[in-house]
């Protein structure tokens, strides 16, 4: 099970790493939608350091969702994915592989850049440790909930669209808790206890469920 697993895994980076057209896309959307609110709304230190946490967050969503199409939608296209239901090895398993991969080459870069955003923001060393360290807990949840979305729509016509509108949603508690802490990290004096605790269960229940979750909407979903 584990040699399925890495050879998924292994398989789904080098791929990856032949198209970096659509890893670099998911990292200059992300600065570029964090670079252009600065223009709009101006340059003024207090005002930035108060919309920045969810502007950073809103921002690492949205740049999560372009890459959740191609999941599964190559593998579908060249019948990779029927061998993989064919196969006597837990289909959940091999799942969680190409959302590990997913994540690692889209959530784990937007957590590594992060303090680029942080910069044009004006927010201190301990601030930006919180928002990598929530974003690294943050942005694996959305890859597993993003991954059932797009097994959910596996050779629809426009599923990208449908992607969106089913994970948005599920998307918002995530969402909230991660930009709160950020927050609460700016203001002092507040324990981020209590938004570490929420947002790793957030990723203990999507790690238990969503792989098995997304096994079953792809056998709906090529039957």
């Amino acid at each position: 099970m584990l040699k399925s697993f890495l050879a998924v895994l292994k398989r789904d980076l080098l791929l990856a790493m032949r198209r970096r057209s659509d890893i670099f896309t998911v990292l200059f959307f992300f600065i570029i939608v964090v670079s252009i609110f600065p223009l709009g709304v101006g340059f003024e230190k207090a005002m930035l350091q108060q919309i920045a946490p969810g502007i950073i967050w809103v921002a690492a969503l949205l740049a999560s969702t372009l890459a959740l199409e191609r999941i599964f939608a190559n593998d579908f296209a060249d019948g990779t994915l029927e061998q993989m239901l064919l196969t006597p090895q837990p289909l959940g398993v091999l799942v969680f592989a190409k959302i590990l991969a997913h994540w690692l080459l889209t959530g784990l870069p937007l957590v590594l850049i992060a303090p680029l955003a942080a910069l044009q923001y004006h927010l201190d060393f301990s601030t930006t440790l919180t928002m990598m360290s929530v974003l690294l807990i943050g942005t694996p949840v959305l890859s597993m909930v993003g991954a059932i979305g797009a097994a959910l729509t596996l050779g629809l016509r426009g599923g990208g669209v449908l992607i969106s509108l089913l994970v948005l949603p599920l998307y918002i508690p995530v969402l909230v808790y991660g930009a709160g802490a950020v927050a609460a990290s700016m203001q002092g004096g507040i324990s981020l206890q209590p938004y570490y605790l929420l947002l790793s269960a957030f990723l203990l229940l999507a790690l238990v469920f969503a792989p098995w979750a997304t096994a079953a909407s792809l056998r709906i979903s090529v039957e």
